[in-house]
């Protein structure tokens, strides 16, 4: 049941992460080093469609051309894939040791040029590349093992954005401004898991620090109002989080499961750029998130050596503060597991997301303004997402 229930939660947990406030997308998860086997490789993606709808949009910067006229409805989101890859050995006894690749952080709203909005955002998109190594050393103690986490891992973070500039330009003109970016950074992990085998009891905390995007580079590119392209460069965090995770049997072959999971989103707030040769600030990227927080819980069953199910819930508290689109999240989840043999393992799980329902206008937060381009609603919206992986042990 250990076995089983391990890529059940997993499958479970990346559906349930689908729709994470802030630019997460698959976070960290590094539950492939605690499977048994000695040799273990892990491979799977997961394939979101939000549909968020902002309605009521009104443009409130008339100086830049009034977009009033345009449609106050729009579809926002668009879907996206996040993949990942693990490998797990066993150095020696008592040492595993993790090195994987994911895609922690995304974003990419799209609701285009035709929108009262189009001011504020045209298009925004995130990427994120991250490549770690954990290993960990258990021993005895009591009942079951202690188990001591470390690692570290290398992040580049690229995106772009889209807007509005100026609609008073000449018709041979887009008033398209893009800014373009990319950065990386390094962080480091830190945990300890206890773990009763015969119960399929395991408890783990692990610490991830934040990364420092220190040396942001791009470019602005304003050729869309006849003001050329300029080098610009930037500096940001990526958030620390702290994640506990819990998971027993409760019967024979029934397991819940369950886990709490802080994020330092509210680091985030304005990012500046300023022009590589003059250093004066050109463009910022209004953010203005508060801590994000995760909770979890659900059950697992194996119903017999080849098959097992589980179903999860998520509630995620939305990292917007009046400014933005995203508001509390609840997410429902199962997950099918099929073992033809002790060495391979495929796993489907899907979920459905309830994104709520708010608002978003002009704030002040900590004495920065936000929101001042454009105010608009958004109602009760649905993002689905299905989840594959393959895990085959040698």
């Amino acid at each position: 049941m250990k076995t089983t229930a391990l890529g059940l939660i997993a499958a479970c947990a990346f559906v349930g992460g689908a729709q994470a406030g802030g630019l997460e997308r698959g976070g960290y998860n590094i539950d492939l080093l605690f499977d048994p086997g000695q040799y273990v490789f892990e491979s799977g993606v997961t394939y979101v469609a939000p549909d968020r709808s902002l309605n009521n949009a009104v443009d409130r910067v008339a100086a830049d051309g009034d977009l009033n006229t345009r449609p106050s409805s729009v579809d926002e989101t668009e879907s996206y894939f996040v993949p990942r890859v693990g490998f797990k050995a066993t150095l020696t006894e008592g040492v595993d040791c993790l090195a994987d690749y994911s895609q922690p952080w995304g974003a990419h709203t799209k609701p285009g040029l035709n929108w009262a909005g189009a001011n504020d955002n045209a298009e925004t998109k995130v990427n994120s590349h991250n490549y770690g190594l954990t290993c960990s050393y258990k021993f005895d103690m009591g009942a079951g093992q202690l188990r001591i986490i470390g690692g570290a891992f290398y992040q580049v973070v690229d995106g772009f954005k889209e807007r509005l500039v100026s609609g008073l330009v000449p018709a041979s003109l887009t008033g398209v401004g893009r800014l373009e970016l990319e950065g990386d950074g390094y962080g480091w992990r830190i945990g300890a898991a206890y773990e009763i085998p015969e119960y399929a009891l395991r408890a783990s905390l692990v610490y991830n620090s934040q990364v420092k995007l220190n040396d942001i580079t791009g470019t602005l590119d304003l050729r869309g109002v006849n003001q050329g392209v300029e080098n610009v460069y930037g500096s940001a965090q990526m958030p620390d989080s702290l994640e506990l995770k819990v998971q027993t049997g409760i019967a024979p072959d029934w397991l819940a499961f369950g886990s709490v999971k802080w994020a330092d989103w509210s680091q985030l707030q304005k990012v500046r750029f300023f022009n590589s040769t003059t250093n004066v600030q050109r463009t910022t990227l209004d953010l203005g998130y508060r801590d994000g927080w995760t909770v979890s819980g659900g059950i697992g069953h194996k119903l017999n050596d080849q098959w097992s199910v589980a179903g999860s819930v998520t509630w995620d508290r939305g990292t917007s503060q009046g400014f933005g689109a995203q508001t509390d999240t609840w997410t429902f989840g199962t997950g099918v597991s099929y073992a033809p043999s002790e060495n391979v393992e495929f796993r489907v799980a899907g979920a459905v997301s309830l994104l709520t329902s708010g608002s978003s206008s002009q704030v002040v937060l900590d004495g920065e303004t936000y929101g001042s381009a454009v105010s608009y609603d958004f109602g009760t919206d649905l993002a689905a997402a299905v989840s594959t992986s393959l895990k085959v042990r040698f």
